[in-house]
């Protein structure tokens, strides 16, 4: 049992970002925290697990916790980590080793397991996850996804009974969503607690027992599975929340690409520390007034190509052209922004005020205070970066790009931490920037991409698998999608057999969407292809 007495919770001079939290999880049940960035889901994990208030020094706590019997605010941490694992939003924070293998046994060395133990532990959670080409990998060599599923594995070796997640599919595709989804139910069959918070909805929707809607630090709503399940769009978008289902996008219209000639890429080819390449021989073009959007399963390079292209990492071969002209890598650096993946590695000063000023030195005021209130940080902006949410983060790294009047803006996984409205706002920032300047944007989100981009690249296998205009990659695969109705007591079946796009219920059956080059089922039909069918198709698979 986790109970929460009447807990309220605030930083050292600041309001409180937690207040009057009075409800209980039972053992076995699944919890979904959701609701804006900044609401207070992070502290609600953090009171759990036990960083509240141990790393949290001259903070506010009134109210009592209780997990399991222990109050985490007296509980020595490693007793507690014992009962509670945790995967953080920032899976690089939890990590204390250089290598996969290491990482997987740290738990079980720490808590002075029998090396037999360890070894079996590690191995049946290898299995069990699916973790098997993660072994024997440096650290540094991970994509953000596959940094997320080593940490879930790191926990899941140490058997907790109550599993803590923070945004865990914040940087995971398709493929590793519906295998996190999988997970998650076994952990239920095991009779786990786990307790999520999270802005993606729809693969929980049928593994939630109840939904926590959190809105300024307050618990304004609960909601049972059936209740949530039974939210409508108006009513979700009301508390902005995202999606309770994968469905499709509609295509916007393509946007005409500007005149100049833009940034061209020529058989490119980039290798990560002396590694094997990551991909090889790369070429694609963005023209101004165009949005490209680069994705592919997680470790396919995306990140890799995002650093490359703004002169971080030194590529082995090929050319890279701004407007005609071969730009090296100090060029490309005066030449471009990132927005990493991981924002903590690109934020610096001691307040908001102070990042943006370090990206637009000679900027007016007014031109600082209009970008962060755009982007809803004006009233932050003392605030120190650390001291806010993921997608607060996410939101500054946004602005300060904004602010840095650089040609080419490169957004790596830019959503991973913000919630409906953000990512709406954020789409609108992207198009807004496409006017005037060259836009890449790396991502396995397929929504970001149907709404902002006009052409994609899919990326496979260390090369270009497909690009195009969506409407074309669409078309590609006409006749390849369909629908069929399937039992309640079928659908984990179907799942296991076919490629399942999308899965909504209407609470007695399902209405499945599978991809598939022949007929399914009999009786299933043939439906319109959306970007999202492309990428199960070509990397549903991997």
């Amino acid at each position: 049992m986790i109970s929460f007495e009447y807990v309220s919770f605030g930083y050292d001079g600041s309001r409180e970002t937690l207040a009057g939290l009075n409800a209980a999880i039972r053992p076995g049940e699944c919890v979904l925290l959701c609701g804006a960035s900044g609401c207070g889901k992070t502290t609600v994990t953090k009171l759990i697990n036990g960083l509240i208030p141990a790393f949290t020094p001259g903070c506010r706590l009134e109210g009592r916790v209780e997990v399991d019997g222990l109050d985490p605010a007296k509980t020595p941490m490693h007793q507690l980590a014992r009962k509670v694992g945790s995967v953080f939003q920032n899976p690089k924070s939890q990590f204390f080793n250089l290598d996969t293998d290491s990482e997987l046994a740290f738990g079980l060395e720490n808590a002075g397991c029998p090396p037999e133990e360890i070894h079996a532990r590690v191995a049946e959670t290898v299995e069990a996850l699916g973790l098997e080409s993660l072994c024997g990998q440096s650290i540094f060599s991970l994509s953000g996804g596959q940094k997320q599923l080593l940490a879930f594995g790191s926990v899941y070796a140490m058997g907790p009974d109550i599993f803590v997640l923070d945004e865990p599919t914040a940087n995971l595709d398709q493929e590793a969503i519906a295998r996190l989804h999988d997970e998650i139910a076994g952990l239920k069959r095991q009779g786990r607690t786990v307790v999520i918070a999270e802005h993606r909805l729809y693969f929980l929707t049928d593994l939630i027992d109840q939904a926590w809607y959190i809105r300024q630090g307050s618990l304004s709503r609960r909601f049972t599975r059936e209740e949530f399940q039974r939210l409508t769009d108006e009513e979700r978008e009301r508390l902005g929340l995202r999606t309770l289902s994968s469905a499709p996008c509609t295509l916007p219209p393509a946007k005409p690409a500007g005149s100049g000639e833009g940034l061209s890429v020529e058989g490119l080819t980039c290798a990560f520390q002396k590694r094997e390449a990551v991909f090889r021989e790369l070429s694609f073009s963005v023209r101004p007034g165009e949005v490209v959007a680069v994705t592919g399963p997680n470790g396919v390079g995306k990140t890799t190509l995002s650093r490359c292209l703004c002169g971080l990492l030194r590529e082995q071969a090929g050319t890279v052209r701004l407007h005609g002209r071969p730009l090296g890598r100090k060029e490309r650096q005066r030449a471009a922004f990132c927005v990493m993946q991981d924002v903590n590695h690109q934020l610096f000063s001691d307040s908001v005020w102070g990042e943006c000023r370090i990206s637009a030195p000679d900027a007016p005021d007014e031109k600082i205070a209009e970008v962060l209130d755009r982007l809803q940080l004006l009233s932050f902006r003392e605030r120190h970066p650390m001291a806010l949410s993921g997608g607060q983060k996410q939101r500054l790294a946004v602005a300060t790009a904004l602010l840095s009047e650089k040609p080419v803006l490169i957004f790596d996984e830019p959503t991973a931490g913000l919630d409906a409205k953000e990512r709406i706002r954020f789409r609108n920032v992207i198009s807004s920037l496409a006017a005037d300047k060259i836009v890449i944007l790396a991502t396995h989100i397929v929504t970001d991409i149907a709404y902002v981009a006009k052409t994609v690249v899919l990326m496979n296998g260390g090369k270009i698998i497909k690009t195009g205009a969506q409407e074309e990659l669409c078309s590609d695969i006409s006749g390849k999608v369909w629908e069929i109705t399937a039992e309640s007591d079928k659908v984990m079946e179907y799942m296991s057999r076919m490629r399942v796009s999308n899965a909504v219920s209407d609470g007695s059956k399902y209405t499945l969407r599978i991809v598939s080059d022949n007929l399914p089922e009999q009786g299933a039909k043939t439906v319109q292809p959306t970007l999202e069918d492309v990428c199960i198709y070509y990397f549903g698979d991997m």
